[in-house]
């Protein structure tokens, strides 16, 4: 019988880079999908122009993020009370 394939798992120390990029995509996606929807209106033209904004978007927010990240946890940590 073969062995089942595991996947490999990335190191702990990458989860702040990995946080980072899934949240920029997915906030992204989002604000853009809406932002474009609210300029054009529901038209075919959204899904020839949502994709474009999306990446230009996400080129922004992906590098921004790696920034105010440290900033945010240490903003947070001050404001909430760590778990006993």
């Amino acid at each position: 019988m073969p062995f089942p394939i595991v996947p490999q798992r990335l190191p702990a120390s990458s989860a702040p880079l990995v946080t980072a990029f899934l949240l920029s995509i997915l906030m992204t996606c989002v604000v853009s999908g809406i932002s474009t929807l609210l300029s054009l209106g529901f038209t075919p033209d959204v899904l020839l122009h949502w994709p474009r904004a999306w990446g230009f978007s996400w080129l922004v927010a992906f590098p921004t993020l790696l920034l105010v990240l440290p900033l945010v946890r240490r903003t947070v940590a001050r404001i909430v009370a760590p778990p006993q």
